[in-house]
């Protein structure tokens, strides 16, 4: 949205902060889940009758392995708990270090992905973030490194990642959102080391309750000459 544009011809506009964070941190950490243990892969193994006749293979630990989180903002922090609770050790990259943050600060992407095991992306889309992950990114990252994304596709230069899932630059990557939604480049249907979600991050009953209960009373507010309660500002 044009915020400039809609301040100048008075229109207000208003968003839904902190109600959707909790369930896309949730999605981030299934995502990493899934890539690490191969779920999607396994639940495809039973199904097809596999398991009776050859064994699966094994899975990657979470514990003790390094995570980056790109952008410690509400969901950012959130996922960086809930890894935590893994016995992860957790780093973050950023414009700026956050004093209060207990975690490791990298002002580097490129360095942050080269010490880390995960990179989840957790960052705003934009002009300022496009492309923001490449494959200079994913080839710190390297061959034992998984990409998570739950922010936007627009950070993630998807030919760069297509490139990087084909030749094994990475291990993986688990992805909930993508440049060109609802399009998703077919070359990854076949990947089996790419799990892909329809952009799920928010998509629970709980969630989309509430941020359409917040909708309505901003538009109560706001007709009724009250304050708006959740404002976003020029």
């Amino acid at each position: 949205i044009d915020l400039q544009a809609a301040k100048e011809h008075g229109v207000f506009v208003t968003n839904t902060p902190d109600i959707l964070t909790a369930d896309t941190a949730d999605t981030a950490v299934a995502l990493l889940m899934c890539v690490s243990r191969r779920i999607c892969e396994a639940d495809m193994y039973v199904r097809f009758g596999k398991w009776e006749s050859a064994h699966f293979g094994l899975g990657t630990s979470l514990a003790g392995k390094k995570a980056g989180i790109i952008g410690l903002g509400r969901i950012g922090a959130a996922i960086a708990v809930r890894l935590k609770a893994f016995d992860m050790d957790v780093a973050y990259y950023g414009r700026r270090e956050k004093e209060a943050a207990p975690y490791a600060y990298f002002s580097d992407l490129e360095a942050m992905a080269e010490h880390v095991d995960y990179l989840v992306v957790s960052c705003p889309g934009g002009d300022e973030t496009k492309g923001l992950v490449n494959l200079r990114v994913l080839e710190a990252l390297g061959p034992k490194g998984y990409l998570v994304n739950i922010a936007r596709g627009s950070v993630v230069n998807e030919d760069d990642l297509l490139v990087a899932l084909s030749n094994k630059t990475i291990a993986g990557a688990g992805l909930d959102v993508y440049r060109n939604e609802p399009h998703v480049p077919e070359a990854m249907f076949k990947m089996d080391n790419v799990v892909l979600l329809p952009h799920i991050g928010s998509a629970t009953h709980e969630t989309r309750k509430r941020m359409g209960q917040l909708v309505l009373e901003n538009l109560h507010a706001h007709f009724g000459g009250l304050p708006l309660k959740t404002p976003v500002a020029a």
